[in-house]
């Protein structure tokens, strides 16, 4: 894993976290690791508004999957908090939205491992305090069993 940035963050300025990950990431699919409420939603949001899309977002907790629209691209955003297996993502058709075309936001992206892209890039966001966060940005190649 390449290491692509690292910010020390208060949430208030979470819109110019948002561009520094813009202007760092080398793949269009952002996994976003954090404990629950560390603030993964709110940056997706923040993201998304970026890419010029005027829709509003929401955590897709229950829908697992929501599509914004911006003038150029499709955004997919994923929670797979509550899919209980691969098969169950297999089922809903997930690898079906990984086109490398679109931007793929996916929260949770450990409950799908396997099925990954094998470029992406890894969002960790991490609590300092009550207001301050700790984000990585990092580069990763993955080898899945499936893809070989």
């Amino acid at each position: 894993m390449t290491q692509l940035l690292e910010l020390d963050y208060q949430l208030e300025d979470i819109d110019i976290v948002a561009k520094q990950i813009l202007n760092h990431t080398t793949s269009k699919t952002l996994l976003f690791y954090g404990d629950m409420g560390a603030g993964k939603t709110t940056l997706i949001k923040s993201l998304v508004k970026l890419l010029g899309s005027n829709d509003d977002v929401s955590s897709p907790t229950f829908s697992i999957v929501n599509e914004y629209r911006s003038k150029k691209d499709s955004i997919f955003h994923f929670d797979l908090y509550r899919i209980n297996d691969e098969e169950e993502a297999l089922n809903f058709g997930f690898e079906d939205y990984l086109n490398p075309m679109n931007w793929v936001f996916i929260e949770w992206p450990q409950h799908a491992k396997n099925l990954l892209p094998e470029d992406s890039n890894v969002v960790e966001i991490s609590y300092k305090n009550k207001t301050s966060r700790i984000l990585k940005l990092s580069q990763i190649h993955i080898i899945n069993p499936v893809n070989k």
